[in-house]
């Protein structure tokens, strides 16, 4: 299925042009742009496209990939770092990235390597970046070494991307429901109630739990709202200490669902982090430190670091990750280190859990939205329920 895409890019003597093209995807529209020998500094699907006047609001990471698949494209059709650097900073798409850029740029003019300049700016340039721009300037190979980077941008970004998107749809279903069960027990039950009460009659077990319900939310709303805030500041306080951090990093790793989800969202950040900078030329020692940046999990992060710590000591890195990684992806890299290939086998890795995480959520999502349906609808029948049950009881009574 193909879709529109509006693009900026620069022709080959630097000149900015715009216009539309139709492809499958994001990055075969790329491909079909440096095909033309046009680099593109911005490819957007039309229907998400922002207008023109908000293109600089563009998130720190989009403005980022984008800037890095111009530099990569322009270095490969070898325009001078220079020249690639001015343009780009013209057209970052981001006031802080073009900052950062321009004065990358006047350093590099002053003499300096752009990983020094870059280094400069660690809220641009995180530590995976800046290595493997130095892999790509050691090894004479800087286009090869951004395209991957570009890529793994671009990969990270749809990863995301598809989290946020399936896991939308619950949270808005959440919300609606939780507005409204408020507006049923705050304006529509008390109105029943005091019509209830001018006729008379007793009011059936359903009615009364359902009148017991808006009680507590209306009437001794001064209880439990300072015992949720009480709770919420509890819980912050309990969560500054940097032990009990690691206890709850460590216990969501055991949860049901929710903590494979977890693990194996992280091996797939760490192994690909770790077979971009092995690919890059970079060893495997540096490469463990900085792909140790992309996990968030404390716990995790202290079982990568003592394995860091027994490869440095002559260890395999298979071993050391063991009962740290899930099993397959041990074994993958276990045969990565003995054929040579970790590089490769980690980047499968990669692949092959980031597939996971996203069937799993799926199905997991799939399972959430008729669970959902079913809560509000059971809801909403008991009220109804309860309605009725006290309409029957007041006509019985009165005849």
């Amino acid at each position: 299925m193909t879709a529109r895409f509006r693009y900026r890019a620069a022709s080959a003597d630097g000149q900015v042009v715009e216009g539309q093209l139709q492809s499958t995807t994001r990055r075969s529209a790329i491909e079909d742009l440096r095909r033309q020998r046009l680099y593109p500094v911005d490819v957007v699907e039309l229907s998400t496209a922002v207008p023109a006047a908000r293109r600089d609001a563009l998130s720190h990471s989009q403005a980022l990939a984008v800037w890095t698949r111009t530099i990569a494209t322009m270095l490969t059709a070898g325009v001078t770092l220079e020249r690639a650097l001015e343009f780009s900073s013209a057209h970052a798409g981001n006031p802080l990235l073009s900052a950062a850029v321009g004065e990358a740029r006047r350093d590099v003019q002053s003499g300096s390597s752009l990983s020094a300049a870059m280094r400069r700016h660690p809220r641009v340039f995180n530590p995976l970046y800046v290595a493997m721009v130095i892999a790509g300037e050691e090894s004479g190979a800087l286009d090869q070494v951004m395209s991957r980077l570009a890529d793994h941008l671009d990969e990270t970004a749809e990863l995301r991307s598809r989290l946020r998107s399936a896991l939308l749809y619950p949270a808005l279903m959440a919300i609606v429901a939780a507005i409204g069960i408020t507006v049923i027990l705050l304006f529509i039950v008390p109105r029943f109630v005091e019509m209830v009460g001018v006729a008379g009659g007793a009011l059936p077990l359903s009615t009364r739990l359902l009148m017991a319900m808006s009680d507590v939310v209306i009437r001794w709303w001064w209880i439990w709202v300072p015992l949720l805030l009480v709770a919420i500041a509890g819980t912050r306080h309990w969560l500054a200490d940097s032990e009990n951090v690691r206890r709850w990093h460590a216990l969501r790793l055991d949860l049901p669902i929710v903590g494979d989800l977890e693990r194996h969202h992280t091996t797939a950040r760490f192994t690909r982090t770790l077979g971009l900078l092995l690919k890059s030329g970079i060893g495997i020692l540096p490469a463990l430190r900085i792909a140790r940046s992309a996990v968030t999990n404390i716990a995790l992060g202290e079982s990568i670091d003592r394995a860091a710590a027994g490869v440095s000591q002559g260890k395999r890195l298979s071993a050391e990750l063991q009962g740290v990684l899930p099993p397959l992806a041990g074994q993958l890299l276990s045969v990565g280190e003995e054929s040579g290939q970790l590089d490769e086998l980690a980047l499968r890795v990669a692949d092959n859990y980031e597939r996971d995480v996203s069937q799993k959520l799926r199905t997991l999502i799939g399972l959430v939205e008729p669970v959902l349906i079913l809560l509000f609808g059971l809801l909403v029948g008991f009220v109804a329920l309860a309605m009725l049950q006290a309409v029957y009881s007041v006509n019985a009574a009165v005849l």
